[in-house]
């Protein structure tokens, strides 16, 4: 007689993904600009395909490099003076902030490895 469990197949476990903090206009300053580590801002939309593309790749990164970079989203229908102020135009944009300043954007859908070449110093140990 099996125990329980016993002789089941379990499935391989996928990469673990982490939700992403949601900012808003009112919490900008305080969850982005005055971060200690680099911290990207995700601008994107419930009605933006290539937004929800991205999406688990940029999980994927928080779970893997949280330690060195922060990744939040905000959205820009919901929070349009953020967007505005930083001349987000087209989405998805990630702006990366350091020490209060955008020290990089990328813009568009990209594969994960290609997110992680564009940050790479940011996410390599230093």
């Amino acid at each position: 007689m099996r125990g329980p469990g016993e002789g089941q197949v379990l499935p391989v476990e996928e990469e673990a993904l982490v939700a992403l903090k949601v900012v808003t206009d009112a919490s900008f300053e305080e969850d982005v600009l005055k971060s200690d580590k680099p911290v990207l801002v995700d601008f994107w939309a419930e009605w933006c395909g290539p937004c929800r593309q991205i999406a688990p790749s940029l999980e994927a990164i928080a779970a893997e490099h949280g330690d060195k970079i922060e990744i939040v989203k905000l959205n820009i229908d919901q929070n349009p003076a953020t967007a505005a102020k930083y001349g987000v135009m087209s989405i998805p944009t990630m702006n990366v902030y350091q020490g209060g300043e955008v020290v990089q954007t990328i813009v568009g859908a990209k594969p994960k490895v290609a997110l992680e070449r564009e940050l790479d110093p940011f996410l390599s140990v230093r």
